[in-house]
């Protein structure tokens, strides 16, 4: 997949198909878009580097003929007027590779800083992508996207480029001179190269869909490890190191059966193209010696060749043929590049999350477009509510919830009854297919995404912590956090004293999301995130769930403090932290079985009846 010169034709050749040829317009047309004038250098230093290699070509009739024959004829030969045309040559061939050196540096920047853009391009795109992108694309996939993808692109950019325009330049400007010394050694030289030309496509289209599933091999590789380093724990638990191997080795067989298949037709352009060459070369050595011992009439046309025209044709004919034999060369290089390409815009075409809302979020209060402002209270109603993933399977049927602002509303139901959907739901991860969701009085879907999440703040089951200070993590609820607040919120919840003990107290660097804190020190400072924001609707997920007991009663304080004066929706499987709700809501696949206070609930002797004694 690595080659050190690359294609000198467009790199259609080898097999690709329309819509490849369509990514690889594309590709181009981003880099002359961002780097015209170092393009246009690129493409002058070509120039120049491709006319003084024709010239030192041509040089060598002029040398042979006018100079080396007629020298050896004399008894006294004076090798001045040959000495002055060396040094010209010489002067001539040190521009060249000025030149040369000049636009293969200019392709290298051109390489780097567009692999830079695109990066950019699709981090950003990624960015806003909905959370439903990530729960169907494997991370380890979305990774190889960064990684090997991207990479196949810059080895092609900073050789493939240069070598097309190289091969456009040298195949007109030789073949003007070929026609010129000798039309019917022409004709042999495009013989030649047009079945080089054959084989090259033959061999490329055979190649090519190997190409593609390297590529989706390697991202299933690279899922597939980021999945066990991510699980590492739960495989050692359960002594799963074996088949973990076994799965891998099988995944890897997978990569490494398809690599094969692919360079191994890749890899046969070469030979054979250069076998072709070879035979050309001897064909055409033959014809032009058959044509200068006894020459060639055909009709009134009479052909003649001199020894000097001879070795200077031959050596135009290599730069005849040679664009083909560097696209043998880097075949793989170029297939693997279009389908890394078509990797690389699919994420940055993915669908965006549509963010448009007309109404705002301006201090404590929504700004509808006409500048109507209503003060953010946290009264968040569904109103016969439906909702599927998937449309043809509907996960959640007829919700109705009415709240008041600063009510503590709880979820509880079995596993898949639906609760963490409806969170997903208020925060519009999902947006629903039926019914309606009121945030004081205002249809969810008016509202723009960013106003919506800026009123409210989640503490998810599954706590996530970014490479920074403890103090850095805490203020990721709220970047406008002085570190008082930082403190006083870790106060609030209870965890100020265990982050005193670290070893830098607020200061302490985590790494790997936290893995130099427990489980439930990490859900600690996730609490205390939510509590700097200080948002009018509180969202608790399992919030407590990697807490132990004796902890949790120290946490249970500071969750009061927290939710007093703003909604609090909680989803909680310890019943003794929602007894004081205002509305506990009983979900049972997907519908409410029941809902009202805790001593309600426990007077119907239904469901939460029989979860709470359990």
């Amino acid at each position: 997949m690595r080659g050190g010169h690359s294609a000198s034709q467009p790199p259609n050749l080898g097999g690709i198909n329309n819509q490849q040829k369509k990514v690889m317009k594309r590709l181009f047309a981003f880099v002359l878009r961002n780097y015209k004038f170092s393009i246009l250098t690129v493409l002058v230093c070509i120039v120049v580097s491709s006319i003084t290699s024709l010239f030192s070509t041509l040089f060598t009739r002029t040398l042979i003929d006018d100079f080396i024959t007629p020298l050896t004829m004399m008894a006294t030969p004076d090798y001045t007027p040959l000495l002055q045309e060396l040094i010209k040559l010489g002067l001539i061939l040190l521009l060249g590779v000025v030149a040369s050196y000049t636009y293969n540096r200019l392709m290298i920047n051109v390489s780097q800083g567009t692999m830079l853009r695109l990066r950019k391009q699709i981090f950003e795109r990624m960015e806003k992508l909905p959370v439903s992108y990530f729960d169907t694309h494997q991370h380890g996939d979305i990774m190889s996207v960064y990684t090997n993808d991207i990479d196949s692109l810059r080895q092609m950019i900073s050789t493939a480029m240069a070598q097309v325009f190289s091969s456009i330049i040298t195949i007109v400007a030789t073949f003007s001179s070929m026609v010129v010394l000798s039309i019917p050694l022409t004709l042999v030289s495009l013989l030649i190269a047009t079945v080089m030309m054959i084989s090259t496509t033959k061999l490329g289209k055979w190649s090519r869909g190997y190409f593609r599933t390297q590529q989706e091999s390697l991202a299933r590789v690279n899922g597939f490890i980021e999945e066990m380093m991510t699980g590492q724990k739960v495989v050692k638990v359960f002594c799963r190191e074996q088949q973990a191997m076994a799965q891998f080795t099988a995944i890897n067989e997978q990569l490494r059966s398809s690599a094969c298949s692919a360079n191994r037709i890749a890899n046969v352009v070469m030979p054979v193209n250069g076998n072709l060459g070879n035979l050309g070369y001897v064909l055409l050595a033959v014809v032009g010696a058959t044509i200068a011992i006894y020459g060639l009439q055909i009709f009134d046309l009479q052909f003649t060749l001199t020894l000097g025209t001879i070795v200077a044709f031959l050596q135009l004919n290599k730069s005849f043929t040679q664009p083909v034999s560097h696209v043998s060369q880097q075949i793989n290089s170029v297939l693997n590049a279009t389908v890394g390409a078509e990797r690389v815009f699919a994420l940055g075409d993915a669908e965006p999350e549509d963010y448009e809302g007309s109404v705002a979020l301006e201090g404590d209060s929504w700004v509808t477009a006409e500048g109507e402002r209503k003060k953010v209270l946290g009264d968040v109603d569904f109103k016969h509510v439906d909702f599927g993933y998937i449309e043809t399977k509907q996960v959640l049927f007829d919700i109705c919830i009415n709240t008041q602002p600063g009510q503590k509303i709880a979820f509880v139901g079995g596993t898949g009854a639906g609760k963490t959907t409806i969170i997903n739901l208020i925060n519009r991860f999902y947006d629903i297919q039926k019914g309606e969701i009121l945030y004081d009085g205002i249809p969810i879907s008016s509202i723009s995404k960013p106003a919506l999440r800026r009123s409210m703040t989640i503490v998810l089951q599954e706590t996530f912590l970014f490479t920074g200070t403890v103090l850095d993590n805490i203020r990721y609820g709220c970047l406008e956090a002085s570190d008082e607040d930082c403190v006083e919120a870790a106060k609030r919840v209870g965890a100020h004293d265990f982050i005193l003990r670290l070893a830098n107290g607020y200061n302490t660097m985590l790494n790997a999301a936290g893995s130099n804190l427990s489980q439930g020190e990490r859900q600690l400072l996730a609490i205390a995130r939510a509590a700097v924001a200080n948002p009018p609707v509180l969202i608790l997920d399992e919030a407590t769930s990697s807490i132990d007991t004796h902890t949790e009663q120290m946490v249970q304080h500071g969750m009061d403090t927290i939710m007093q004066g703003r909604t609090t929706f909680v989803i909680a499987h310890r019943l003794s932290t929602i007894r004081n709700a205002d509305q506990i809501i009983v979900l049972d696949h997907g519908r409410i079985a029941e809902h009202g206070t805790h001593e309600q609930l426990v007077a119907l002797r239904g469901q939460y009846y029989q979860l709470y004694n359990n």
